[in-house]
């Protein structure tokens, strides 16, 4: 059974109206567990609000979303909730740290809604930030670090929730050359362990980290294969 499936998704804003924006337009996509793969589109693409939808952060206007053989479309804000804490990390450019918590209790954060008990909540996450390399950090916040830090603490706390999925939103927008590569080579290493990873971005060289690319315009999906690093002519037009 596929991980994850689409069939003939559409998202649609303002429908009826004169203004409508199909921002997916009949897509259909299936995911494998354990694949890593990239989607990729300029900005208006398609591609975040496709993110939104296999997160589980939003719901197709029509067609079907399979999570691991669950329909998703008709589920409750309380029940997508539910689905996201139990299946899903996320890990976004600008990191969603909460700066009223030092490091190991954002790691830790996602575990207290799985009802993780205190005690082990802090355990795995500190083992998470020694993972990422950043264990000494754990009682500093985060205005205190660097971005590639505070990416690293994002890292960490997708690694902690154990969750099986991991959308990557950008993930290296704001780093450096360095520290991108060091970020991607940790989603690396999660993939290597099991976890299906799902990479959005803008950029052909990151998606090229990828083992699959999709490659996504207005609304539909223009190309879809493993990567050979071969650019299609349409790929370097972009």
């Amino acid at each position: 059974m596929k991980l994850i499936e689409l069939h003939n998704v559409y998202k649609i804003y303002g429908e009826g109206r004169e203004n409508q924006v199909n921002a997916l337009d009949g897509v259909s996509l299936e995911i494998d567990r354990g694949e890593f793969v990239a989607i990729i589109g300029a900005s208006g693409s398609g591609k975040s609000t496709m993110m939104n939808i296999l997160g589980c952060l939003d719901v197709p206007t029509y067609g079907d979303y399979y999570l691991d053989g669950v329909p998703v479309r008709e589920k409750s804000r309380r029940e997508l909730e539910l689905i996201r804490s139990r299946q899903i990390s996320f890990i976004f450019q600008g990191y969603n740290l909460i700066p009223s918590l030092n490091v190991w209790q954002n790691v830790a954060l996602p575990m207290l809604y799985q009802k993780v008990p205190l005690a082990q909540r802090k355990k795995r996450a500190m083992e998470a930030l020694e993972r990422v390399e950043i264990g000494s950090k754990a009682e500093s916040r985060p205005t205190q670090l660097s971005g590639g830090q505070q990416q690293r603490v994002a890292i960490a706390r997708a690694i902690a929730t154990g969750s099986p999925v991991l959308m990557a939103d950008e993930p290296t927008g704001a780093l450096d050359s360095k520290t991108g590569a060091q970020v991607l080579a940790l989603m690396k290493e999660l993939n290597a362990g099991g976890t299906t990873v799902i990479l959005i971005t803008h950029d052909n060289s990151i998606a090229a980290q990828a083992r699959r690319t999709v490659r996504v315009k207005d609304g539909h999906i223009l190309h879809d294969s493993a990567w050979d690093g071969v650019l299609l002519p349409e790929e370097v037009a972009q």
